[in-house]
């Protein structure tokens, strides 16, 4: 293959986040109907807390305080304790994405397989478990304890340094976001892979070196590319 190395996303890339099953999870504890209304309430504050995250003007602690201060103030419980049921919650009902299984085992042994994530801790590794996952990764990097999120170069930076400093030429970006995973490769130097979810929109002044709408195409593509 023409990489030697393959670095993905998490969330939307290879595993499902279902965000509002999660929340509905969550607050089922303790005692509430979480409705869809409830959830594009959180979502507007949640969504503007992610963009500040990813450019550097909040830390992982305040998004995840700020986007329960609400339901944290009308329940009379934690914000941080929230957050923490919130990502057990996710973590006890993600899946892998369609494709991502045969995509992995395809690439195992062919390329060094890590993945960049800009959610938290303590979904990840769990996650991961849960899915049966962890043995397919040389390196997870995570942005909450690295200290800096995606499109910063310097998580990229830091994720090739955990490689061996493997030749840019030879590494892939896979992600959903371009804000974050196109970005952040194209201003590192590395190629990039933009999986197109429905709907979804990349901006003109970001371009990916592949597009692809499933992890089936990507794995056609990088299983004729040698």
């Amino acid at each position: 293959m023409k990489y030697s190395h393959i670095l993905f996303d998490a969330d939307e890339t290879l595993f499902s986040f279902n965000a509002f099953l999660g929340l509905k999870k969550l607050f089922s504890n303790y005692g509430v109907d979480f409705t869809e209304h409830d959830h594009k309430e959180y979502q507007a504050v949640n969504a503007p807390l992610w963009l500040d995250y990813q450019a550097g003007h909040i830390d992982a602690t305040t998004l995840q305080i700020t986007r329960f201060a609400k339901w944290a103030q009308q329940l009379n419980v934690p914000a941080k304790e929230l957050n923490a049921g919130f990502l057990e919650s996710m973590a006890s009902i993600c899946e892998p994405l369609p494709g991502a299984r045969s995509l992995l085992t395809h690439l195992k042994g062919k390329a060094s397989l890590g993945i960049i994530t800009n959610g938290f801790a303590a979904l990840q590794e769990k996650r991961l478990a849960h899915t049966g996952l962890s043995n397919c990764f040389d390196c997870l990097v995570i942005s909450e304890l690295v200290g800096t999120a995606k499109p910063d170069p310097y998580i990229f930076a830091h994720t090739l340094s955990l490689l061996g400093n493997p030749d840019k030429d030879k590494v892939l970006m896979v992600g959903d976001t371009p804000s974050s995973d196109i970005l952040g490769a194209n201003n590192f130097g590395i190629d990039s892979c933009w999986l197109r979810h429905p709907e979804k929109t990349c901006p003109n002044d970001i371009i990916p070196t592949y597009t692809v709408q499933s992890l089936q195409e990507l794995e056609a593509i990088l299983g004729t590319d040698h």
